[in-house]
């Protein structure tokens, strides 16, 4: 028995109004569902948690269905031959945003959306669909539909374990996965005494309880009572919200462990990838007899894929479970750039997972497992547990594959152990593999410019721009891929060069800024035990135990005098600084005071003028003394760009940009008055 595709198109347009993208010509927009039925007992679905409990339909097979989003050229022949695919974020489309430096949408149609025309200039065949099959359609997001998993006509249980963090005053009630777009596994039982919430005030604190009188399972609604001039609100039982009398409170991490009921077969996400992409590669018709809208008229060479955080960690997860072999054995992407992944993978293939909750930060969902051995892209030997792996280990179908992140994941996503072992020690890698660590950027970084904001956090957040940096490796990665050109050695901090250290020597480094608090250490990575039976994506014990702490060695990039990364992929801003910029932010008091914020940065910008820096006692120099005036600045930033123009880390169709924004003091990022 086969796996079976079958592409049900519903909208067939054009896009962006017929415009001409250079010598590709017009591009046409396809939307509509793959329709899948797999074997759930085939060696290709091998490994799929709860695969054996899916619904079957008459021939045996489990049936799923995913939403796809295709831009092609309109002549295919005048197109590059090849497939650009977006692992979306939670639903949501990032790649035109961050390859065409584009307006947001998960709706594409206009020349807006179409940004400078980057992948489409380029002739690529653009493509997106859903793998998460636990979000809520809304906001045009791509979403998944997948079988509920059940044991002989009954509904399988087990513990889930969820946190609220109110960033305000004013919440009541919360969504039971703790994100409004986020499906929700129902309690088997509203009796509060059955279930435990509590709170703390930071990560490792003891938890307190919060009595079961004191919460429900119930949600508020409001709406209009006996006419529309009067509004009311009501609250409603539910299996699927919780509801706390007094409301939550800013500055406490709430945690509800409840039984569930019903778990979804979420790790169909990495099939519904495999085939679909497959299918767009290798197939002419599919199983309904529907021609392959990416070869009709021309062949597929290549497929490369991008995906950032969440979808940095999925493609991580997709590798290492060996799901880039399609049903066939046949090599699906060829080249693969996860982006801001850290060191974790997709805590995705097991019972009752919630895909939208975030990687384990050191604030916020710490106990969540998506950073867990193997880190690194080569074998390695964990010392803690003794299992030796590597996420990269099948060479007839690992794609070559580009590692980008930022200073953000050394500080929060345990990013240094993508390139040393265990214990912090330098790792060769392995020649399919190119690491590029961004200096002095964070998890996030808009395209688009936009003035810096603040929020919950101590400093605005991180402004420096590198989006220019993903075109120039993809066509890096179109010629390794292509012809075997290889690409700008890896760059990336190191312990042998002494630009990745431990904590207590970066805190000596960075610069006694007056009033700037410092983090107290890189997010920790203790080794969790979920229970006896993790290893087959089953987690019985909810929140897990912790086996020691500093388990592993998590190390952090070297900084210069200015507190900006030595080591590693230095953007102009960062060659160039207007400020010192930070992979991490700290929380303002009342929200969590001095942990650090998700994945979010600093800047902290230098004083314009010598008087300035004078008045503030600040030992860094000010931006007159750097440069003297704009001139003397846009010649700095010009010449970082060139070199990095010349080592092939920046096209010379974006040096003309980059210089603007120069001459502009890079406004609105930032705020230069001399």
């Amino acid at each position: 028995m086969t796996n079976r595709i079958e592409l049900r198109i519903t909208d067939h347009s054009t896009f962006a109004g017929g415009h001409v993208f250079g010598d590709t010509g017009s591009y046409e927009r396809l939307r509509g569902r793959a329709h899948y039925a797999v074997d759930p007992k085939a060696a290709a679905q091998t490994g799929i948690v709860d695969l054996e409990f899916a619904p079957v339909n008459k021939d045996g097979l489990v049936e799923f269905a995913a939403d796809v989003l295709i831009l092609k050229p309109a002549d295919l022949t005048k197109g590059n031959k090849r497939i650009f695919y977006d692992f979306g974020n939670r639903g949501n489309m990032r790649a035109l945003q961050f390859f065409n430096d584009a307006v947001h949408s998960n709706n594409p149609k206009t020349m807006e959306h179409a940004g400078n025309g980057f992948l489409f200039r380029r002739g690529y065949t653009f493509v997106w669909s859903a793998w998460q099959g636990d979000i809520y359609r809304g906001d045009d997001r791509a979403t998944l539909d997948v079988p509920v998993a059940s044991e002989n006509g009954k509904s399988i249980t087990g513990p889930v374990r969820v946190e609220f963090r109110p960033g305000r005053d004013g919440i009541y009630s919360y969504p039971l996965s703790g994100w409004t777009a986020t499906q929700c596994y129902s309690t088997i039982s509203r009796d509060t005494s059955k279930a435990t919430l509590t709170k703390r005030r930071y990560t490792e604190d003891d938890r307190i309880p919060i009595n079961p009188s004191a919460w429900e399972f119930a949600r508020v609604a409001g709406g209009a009572g006996l006419d529309d001039s009067v509004q009311e609100s009501a609250i409603i039982p539910s299996d699927t919200h919780i509801y706390l009398h007094d409301g939550f409170k800013p500055g406490w991490i709430y945690e509800l462990v409840y039984t569930a009921k019903d778990p979804k077969v979420l790790g169909l996400g990495y099939i519904a990838v495999r085939d679909l992409i497959s299918f767009l590669k290798y197939a002419d018709k599919d199983d309904a007899g529907a021609k392959n809208p990416a070869r009709d008229g021309a062949p597929v060479e290549n497929v490369y894929a991008w995906g950032r955080s969440q979808t940095g960690r999925v493609i991580r997860d997709y590798l290492h479970s060996g799901f880039n072999a399609d049903a066939e054995g046949r090599k699906v992407f060829d080249g693969i750039m996860p982006h801001v992944s850290g060191g974790g993978m997709m805590w995705m293939n097991h019972r009752f997972a919630n895909l939208n909750g975030t990687a384990g930060q050191q604030y916020e969902d710490h106990f969540n497992i998506a950073d867990r051995f193997p880190f690194a892209y080569t074998e390695t030997t964990d010392h803690v547990t003794g299992k030796t792996d590597a996420i990269l280990k099948r060479p007839d179908t690992d794609p070559l594959l580009m590692h980008t992140q930022t200073a953000t994941e050394y500080w929060q996503r345990h990013g240094s152990l993508v390139h040393t072992d265990s214990q912090g020690n330098d790792l060769d890698q392995p020649d399919t593999v190119r690491i590029y660590a961004m200096a002095s950027t964070q998890h996030f970084s808009s395209p688009i410019a936009g003035k810096p904001t603040k929020g919950i956090m101590q400093n605005v957040n991180n402004v420096v721009n590198t989006s220019m940096f993903f075109r120039a490796l993809l066509n890096a990665m179109d010629a390794w891929v292509t012809d075997g050109t290889q690409p700008p050695e890896s760059r990336y901090p190191t312990r042998a060069e002494g630009t990745l250290i431990l904590y207590d020597e970066w805190r000596k480094q960075f610069p006694a800024i007056p009033g700037q608090q410092i983090p107290w250490g890189p997010n920790e990575l203790p080794l969790y035990d979920f229970g006896p039976r993790q290893d087959d994506g089953i987690f019985d014990k909810q929140p897990p135990d912790v086996a020691g702490k500093d388990t592993y060695t998590i190390l952090v990039p070297a900084v210069d005098h200015d507190g900006n990364e030595a080591g590693g992929l230095r953007a102009p801003m960062v060659e160039a600084p207007l400020g010192t910029y930070c992979g991490w932010n700290l929380r303002d008091r009342g929200f969590g005071f001095g942990a650090m914020f998700e994945f979010t940065g600093s800047t902290i910008p230098f004083a314009s003028t010598p008087q300035e820096r004078q008045a503030t006692n600040d030992p860094r120099k000010s931006v007159q003394e750097r440069y003297k005036d704009n001139d003397g600045f846009v010649k700095a930033v010009m010449t970082s760009a060139n070199k990095l123009c010349k080592d092939g880390f920046i096209l010379e169709e974006d040096l003309e940009g980059i210089e603007a924004e120069a001459k502009a003091w890079f406004a609105p990022r930032h705020d230069v008055n001399l």
